[in-house]
């Protein structure tokens, strides 16, 4: 098949192409900087420089102190340091004889999951909030799980399932009242609203830089003043202690710049990603065609609970009725030349059923059937007409 055009990439909730000024930046960079910012020589300081540059840059988009950022290869060692991390010390506050508790949601993505397995192997117990139908947690059951042993809290922010943007702020507020951590999986948010760390009642959160048209192998994570945090990975004490490793300069510096595109362009549209307007559209045309169902929030609907903006995601049957199996649809998609996914692109699991969709009362069949659509900020309004013609004829091979 000849490659596609950009237009047809309908995948931003894997991964994203570079920005064309973030491959700039990084050249710029790595011709500049390239040497190892922890030797003491001037080509070493030079990229001591530009790392701490960036590294205030990253901070002031994100409403933080530059010691604040540690940075990562990306969102998955981001949770892990965050989790692991804190567990060392959150262990010698739990009392004798008990085992401290994570709580995580029914809804959260693989790294978590990952990270609390290894927890629940040092001997934490873990447990799961249910969600709705939409995927938003239950709040009071949340604030029943966060009575002791709870020590720490893990959800994600905005489900990159299914699009659910979880109510932060009234989680935020419970954990503080019951004096338990707070991580928060940022990762599909970042970029698409403000955020910034200080105004947050959050101590952790985890963020990538591919995610927004950034370089894949970068991200952070921003951590509460005063919080004790051990490494998961020792040796040469870089990132204030707590990441060691030789510093990607020129990632770092890519990350900064697609950080600050993603942040202008929301200022620019009154701190609203304008991919929402689009993607309304889209998921009026999309939804025209019969058999094709919704999943996770309803953005047109005036009390939604709140959605991701560039976020689609879709429950489809055959022209007979039938339920079509999601994987199978992105392969027929991508015959027609599009690229889609059918949920996760993390998730490594062979079940055809999607475990989010499971928790959110979804049947297996309908489970197995979920189509997502992320958008990026070079698509355009063609998607209208062009889009439900191919989704059509795709179905329709199946």
């Amino acid at each position: 098949m000849e490659p596609q055009p950009l237009s047809h990439y309908l995948d931003c909730c894997a991964t994203t192409p570079l920005a064309p000024e973030v491959a700039e930046r990084m050249a710029s960079v790595q011709a500049q900087a390239w040497a190892n910012p922890s030797s003491l020589h001037g080509f070493g300081l030079a990229a001591a420089e530009q790392m701490e540059r960036s590294r205030h840059g990253v901070a002031a988009l994100l409403g933080c102190r530059d010691e604040r950022v540690v940075f990562t290869s990306g969102g998955t060692e981001s949770i892990h340091l965050a989790l692991l991390g804190c567990a060392p010390a959150l262990e010698t506050q739990t009392p004798a004889g008990h085992q401290p508790r994570l709580v995580i949601s029914a809804v959260e993505h693989p790294a978590t999951r990952a990270a609390a397995a290894a927890l629940k192997q040092r001997g934490w117990q873990v447990a799961e909030v249910p969600v709705d139908g939409v995927g938003v947690v239950d709040l009071q059951a949340l604030e029943r799980l966060l009575a002791p042993p709870t020590r720490l809290v893990s959800l994600i922010w905005g489900q990159s399932e299914v699009g659910t943007i979880q109510p932060l702020r009234q989680i935020g507020a419970l954990c503080r009242a019951a004096g338990v951590f707070l991580h928060v999986d940022a990762v599909q948010v970042v970029g698409h609203q403000p955020v910034a760390m200080a105004d947050l009642p959050v101590d952790l959160l985890s963020l990538a830089a591919h995610k927004l048209q950034g370089p894949r192998g970068i991200g952070a994570l921003l951590v509460r003043a005063g919080l004790d945090l051990q490494p998961c990975l020792a040796g040469g004490g870089q990132e204030g202690g707590l990441r060691a490793g030789t510093e990607p300069v020129a990632l770092i510096a890519g990350f900064e710049t697609a950080l600050k595109l993603a942040c202008d362009r929301l200022t620019d549209h009154g701190g609203v990603d304008p991919s929402g307007r689009l993607r309304n559209r889209l998921f009026e045309a999309l939804l025209q065609l019969p058999g094709v169902e919704r999943s996770g929030p309803d953005p047109l609907a005036s009390d939604h609970p709140g959605r991701l903006p560039h976020h689609l995601s879709l429950l489809v049957r055959s022209r007979f009725g039938s339920w079509l199996n999601g994987r199978q649809l992105v392969q027929a998609l991508w015959r027609e030349g599009w690229a889609c996914s059918s949920g996760s692109a993390c998730s490594s699991s062979g079940s055809a059923a999607s475990s989010v969709l499971l928790a959110m009362g979804h049947a297996p069949e309908p489970a197995a059937a979920g189509l997502r659509i992320s958008l990026g900020p070079w698509h355009e309004p063609e998607l209208l007409e062009l889009l439900p013609a191919a989704l059509d004829r795709a179905r329709a091979t199946l």
